[in-house]
């Protein structure tokens, strides 16, 4: 739909003159603050804003390199979902959209400099490739490039990522917050990403004067699935007497906090009567084995989006600062977590919903 019948609809639909409302869209001042608001409220609803906040993408063509279960839902949703939040960006510019496989560490370099070097390739978007002979190929080869959930050590390159740290330590202080002393963590560390969380786990425990202790507080697992997640915690029941359990239970994801409670109640133990257990993903489960989660979502959709939008401002502004953008996670209150009262039984936690961001 054109501009001009866009503001013609507008001016219909608000009553007022076509002029005005191209004075209002046009960011003017001499329109009375009533019908501003009434014809930004419209172009709000027919996505005028939105169009003219984008803009127009100075390219047809983009390469996304990501790791090769990235592109199968069921070998890592995180990323397939990433991915969908880049097409849906793209949705409204005509960009035709390719993709290649890459793995993370000790990428295939030729196959990386033949895809760089196709004439169809004008910009980049690196998801999770963490090569940073990569990196220095990319910088070099001077092409449009934006990471996605990695960073280029040399700051030289921008990206995008959730701000892991600041979760993970969000996560840990909402436990300690609520009265949970005796806290272990159940984390994968594969990934950079994933240490950032638990250096954040650190910083809580240091805020709250709390010593981390990684023999006591720290189980370390080499996947996110729910079985090896289960078994390692079935190995922490298994040697560590009922006095000295943890009240909490802090698993670095959905289908990590999946095995944990399966292994929890196969022992006999209630979540949250008797420990409580807390996840940090971007799966959004809402309920595991019955019981409804309480976690941390890390922004997944959205890291698509805002690489396009970055990408778009490195192509209007090639010169500009270089940055990272670190998106804030969402806490949302369930039932696996209680609060634990000084000197009192404790209280079950059943404020359903968002609670922050």
């Amino acid at each position: 739909m054109s501009k001009k019948l866009k503001i013609s609809e507008i001016a219909a639909q608000t009553g007022l003159s076509i002029s005005t409302v191209s004075r209002v869209l046009a960011g003017k001042a001499n329109t009375s603050e009533a019908a501003k608001q009434r014809i930004l409220a419209c172009a709000q609803q027919n996505g005028v804003l939105q169009g003219m906040a984008a803009g127009r993408l100075l390219l047809n063509n983009l390469m996304v390199f990501a790791p090769q279960r990235a592109f199968d839902e069921r070998l890592d949703v995180f990323y397939y979902r990433v991915i969908q939040g880049i097409s849906k960006a793209l949705s409204a510019h005509e960009v035709r959209l390719r993709y290649c496989a890459l793995e993370e560490l000790d990428s295939d370099t030729n196959l990386f400099l033949t895809k760089m070097n196709e004439p169809d390739t004008e910009a980049v978007i690196l998801l999770g490739i963490d090569d940073p002979h990569i990196h220095d190929l990319a910088v070099d080869l001077a092409k449009p490039c934006v990471l996605i959930n990695c960073r280029d050590r040399k700051m030289r390159l921008p990206g995008v990522s959730p701000d892991n740290q600041l979760i993970g330590e969000y996560a840990a202080s909402y436990l300690f917050e609520l009265g949970h002393k005796s806290v272990v963590n159940l984390l994968c560390l594969r990934r950079h990403t994933m240490e950032l969380r638990l250096a954040g786990i650190r910083d809580a425990w240091e805020a709250h004067n709390l010593a981390f202790d990684d023999d006591r507080h720290l189980i370390t697992a080499q996947s996110f699935s729910a079985k090896e997640s289960e078994q390692l915690i079935s190995d922490f029941l298994a040697v560590t007497p009922r006095d000295k359990l943890p009240s909490a239970l802090l698993v670095g994801g959905d289908f990590m906090a999946a095995g944990a409670v399966s292994a929890l109640q196969k022992a006999g133990l209630r979540v949250p009567n008797d420990i409580s257990v807390m996840s940090i993903d971007g799966f959004n489960l809402a309920a595991i084995h019955d019981v409804p989660l309480t976690s941390v979502h890390v922004p997944r959709d959205q890291l698509g989006e805002e690489a396009v939008h970055i990408l778009q401002q490195r192509l209007i502004r090639p010169q500009a600062p270089v940055g990272n953008l670190l998106l804030n996670g969402t806490l949302v209150i369930r039932e696996s977590v209680r609060r634990i009262r000084p000197n009192k039984s404790h209280t079950e936690v059943r404020n359903n919903g968002l609670y922050d961001e």
